[in-house]
């Protein structure tokens, strides 16, 4: 069986640094920190009281104010993303086969706003009974984005999500790929979304010491691959990617951003949060992701790293690039987009498989910020170019981004410049 060659045809994107596909890449290119103080809620007794939020999202720009009370906030985001996108690739629902239309679409941890709200509001007035909002299910479960956005269009294709943490949307991506290649559909909406700055979601990291606390630095507080950095700065959003098989797209007229190369998947099978000290499981991911792209390593230009700003994933990863490129790892571009965004969990891998398309389509690698000069850790090899602090302007023909997730979760994505 031959298989199909798939493209991206349209993008959408919320994030800390910008709503719209232009603010996103400017910001991105130009260093823009998405971090500042939590607006949510009342964060001073918490040990880490910033955020990279979204500002200015307005949901009635997307769907009507009586069906946006029906969603949580990360469905919101899925909805609005996913429409921007598919507005982007030019699908004409009219026309199109609904039948091979799907949609793959993701969270780390889903509605945890509504859980809290509905939880809470019954523990202050459990003496009444029980009383819930006949949406709490609906609201809360982490699959039900995928099925709003279906619901929106009247997609009849596959339909499901994945939550694999932080690794979920390049997951969808790459059951979206394989889906397509197979011939099992013509488009796939794929992607993923999170909504997680929350009371419960602060705390919960704030235990686990996975998150940083510098209160008095937040715009420089994610810097990954430097020494003082302590932890991932959470971050929000959505990020949706319109796949779509080859011959579909030409014959409907569509833009191509980038091929899919190819995509890998891989566990640590080694602790449920810290990764693999000597990166083997990204080692593993990576060379799983070359070879089913059928590329060498020395074709890769570019290098999305998962990137969090944590102690000891910052090292692993950067070990297992060396490993799996060798001498052509200080060829490369490697940057962390996290440290503008900060880390959006299941929405961070759609978000940076958008960031590397737009590398690919504009020449342009976006930097790792917040690097100080001399802040370096002896366990990483900084002859390795980590883009620091500043974009640098290079032609990038093979992209590759990288998203692992509590648990070992590992899964990895390559984007190629799209060429006949």
């Amino acid at each position: 069986m031959e298989l199909k060659r798939v493209v991206v045809t349209g993008l959408g994107a919320i994030t800390p640094i910008g709503n719209s596909m232009p603010e996103f890449w400017e910001n991105l290119v130009n260093g823009v920190s998405g971090a500042g103080p939590i607006t949510y809620f009342d964060a001073s007794l918490f040990k880490t009281q910033f955020a990279c939020e979204v500002k200015g999202f307005d949901v009635t720009k997307y769907i009507d104010r009586k069906e946006a009370r029906k969603m949580d906030l990360y469905t919101q985001y899925a909805v609005a993303v996913s429409k921007d996108a598919i507005e982007d690739s030019g699908l004409d629902t009219e026309k199109e086969d609904l039948n091979r239309i799907g949609v793959i679409f993701g969270a780390g941890i889903g509605g945890i706003h509504t859980f809290e709200e509905e939880v809470g509001y019954y523990f202050t007035h459990k003496d009444q009974g029980p009383r819930f909002n006949p949406f709490f299910i609906p609201k809360m479960i982490s699959d039900i984005a995928a099925g709003q956005i279906s619901i929106m269009y009247g997609f009849h294709g596959p339909n499901y999500a994945t939550c694999s943490a932080c690794a979920t949307s390049t997951n969808a991506i790459a059951d979206a790929y394989n889906l397509i290649r197979l011939g099992k559909a013509n488009a796939i909406i794929a992607g993923g979304s999170e909504a997680a700055i929350s009371e419960g979601g602060v705390g919960g990291f704030n235990a686990m010491h996975a998150i940083s606390t510098r209160n008095d630095s937040a715009e420089t507080a994610s810097r990954p691959f430097s020494a003082s950095r302590d932890g991932f700065v959470m971050g929000e959003g959505g990020g949706c990617l319109v796949l779509e098989e080859l011959e579909h797209a030409k014959a409907r007229g569509a833009q191509i951003y980038a091929e899919i190369g190819g995509v890998g998947m891989s566990a640590d099978a080694y602790h449920v949060t810290a990764s693999h000290p000597e990166g083997l499981g990204a080692k593993l991911v990576m060379l799983n992701a070359l070879e089913d792209a059928e590329l060498k390593p020395e074709d890769v230009d570019y290098i999305n790293v998962h990137g969090t700003s944590t102690p000891v994933g910052d090292i692993s990863e950067a070990k297992a690039i060396i490993d799996v490129f060798g001498q052509h790892a200080y060829k490369l571009n490697i940057s962390s987009t996290k440290s503008m965004t900060g880390h959006l969990l299941g929405a961070a891998g759609a978000v940076e498989a958008i960031a590397c398309i737009l590398a690919i389509k504009n020449s342009i690698v976006p930097p790792t910020i917040n690097h100080e000069e001399g802040d370096n850790d002896e366990n990483i090899d900084y002859d390795l170019n980590f883009t620091f602090n500043k974009a640098q302007k290079r032609e990038v023909n093979v992209a590759l981004s990288n998203t692992f997730g509590f648990g070992g979760h590992n899964a990895c994505v390559i984007l190629k410049k799209y060429a006949e």
